[in-house]
């Protein structure tokens, strides 16, 4: 058994998957046992089965076909035999051992998943941290993302105190820690989303069980994207998997 395995979905971004493959085994320490798995989603030709060539840790796998993001992490379920398990996205960097701090604030919290600090290239804290989704968080989010500052403030929980750990209801999944039994147990993420909202329902779904901790000790930059927000067909998408993630725990409107 490993401490800790990791799951990188590729979708067309050879580059930035590279540049996060490299990162996690240059920062992380040699005495944290790992596996590193790349499950690639690409319509396009890579190179990057050469990862798995070159590096013991990493194991590349091919499904055939796009099984979207929690799809992707779901097919690495059956490898598992970790203590931990890390969700990661390809537009992730890390430049410390954020692994070896998460791992030890986990055991020593009792968490069932832990999120770091994820920041901008330049150092500004993301707003990734979130309250109970509502109907109206969302709508804000999609449609208005110009006005209702102060409900928007509230809803990505800026009035606290992120120089300390402290529980959160849903966090991003561009970097998750979740320990390998729960998400076992969880039957990792729901079947029913192709992409987007899984990781609202996963951290859903750990705080009925467990509980989804913020830890401040480490920091791990993140890229985003937000595709959805640029792209018709990804919001389309979007809005498609809030329906059904409200359909499946109730509409709560605000």
């Amino acid at each position: 058994m490993t401490e800790i395995s990791i799951t990188i979905v590729a979708y067309n971004d050879e580059d930035d998957v590279r540049a996060a493959v490299c990162s996690i085994l240059e920062c992380t320490a040699a005495a944290v046992s790992k596996r590193l798995y790349i499950v690639d989603n690409s319509s396009q030709k890579n190179g990057l089965r050469a990862l798995g060539e070159e590096y013991p840790e990493v194991e590349y796998l091919a499904p055939g076909r796009n099984l979207g993001f929690g799809g992707g992490h779901n097919y690495v379920l059956p490898r598992l035999d970790s203590e931990f398990h890390a969700i990661v996205n390809p537009d992730i960097l890390l430049t410390e051992d954020s692994f070896s701090v998460l791992l030890d604030f986990m055991r020593e919290q009792g968490a069932g998943m832990a999120v770091p600090r994820l920041s901008d290239g330049s150092g500004n804290l993301q707003a990734v941290y979130r309250r109970e989704l509502t109907v109206m968080d969302m709508g804000i989010r999609m449609f208005l993302p110009s006005r209702f500052k102060k409900r928007q403030a509230y809803h990505t929980m800026q009035e606290m105190d992120y120089g300390k750990p402290f529980p959160v209801p849903f966090a991003q999944g561009s970097f998750l820690v979740i320990r390998t039994e729960l998400f076992r147990e969880l039957g990792g993420f729901d079947k029913r989303y192709f992409m987007y909202m899984e990781d609202a329902d996963l951290c859903r779904q750990v705080n009925q069980r467990s509980s989804l901790w913020y830890c401040p000790y480490t920091t791990v930059i993140h890229k985003w994207e937000r595709g959805s927000h640029k792209d018709r067909k990804l919001r389309n998408m979007h809005i498609a998997s809030m329906v059904r993630y409200f359909q499946k725990w109730g509409w709560k409107l605000w």
